[in-house]
């Protein structure tokens, strides 16, 4: 059974930094595609950046790029979301999602296949 966890959110004011990680069990790891997501109060989830299985990042959008970066740990089957200069408007849960298969590529929206869910890990940047 896939199992998704993320942890590493917390209060971090205006400015900081924060790292969350996304341990994934149940399943071979090298060849998945893993993205992560954001849902703040009142709006729709939406993908901020995924590494897919060549390790090649794919940005969803474009306030991510130069602050957030994506990587992972094979031996701990964990993928990490390093970020950086948080803002208040960063605020929201973060969950982590995986991509199942062999060479998992990041797909465009249109055509997500995430399908094995965390339940998220909360991030609140203050003033």
């Amino acid at each position: 059974q896939v199992q998704v966890v993320e942890s590493g959110g917390g209060l971090v004011q205006e400015g900081g930094s924060l790292r969350l990680s996304c341990t994934i069990s149940g399943l071979t790891f090298d060849d998945i595609a893993v993205g992560w997501f954001r849902q703040a109060p009142g709006k729709e989830r939406e993908g901020i950046i995924c590494l897919g299985w060549s390790g090649e990042p794919t940005y969803y959008i474009q306030s991510a790029k130069g602050r957030f970066t994506i990587s992972r740990d094979f031996a701990k089957n964990t993928v990490y979301l390093q970020m950086n200069n948080l803002t208040p408007s960063d605020t929201a849960m973060y969950y982590c999602a995986a991509d199942l298969g062999i060479r998992k590529i990041c797909r465009p929206p249109s055509r997500w296949n995430f399908n094995n869910w965390g339940q998220g890990t909360q991030v609140t940047v203050s003033l």
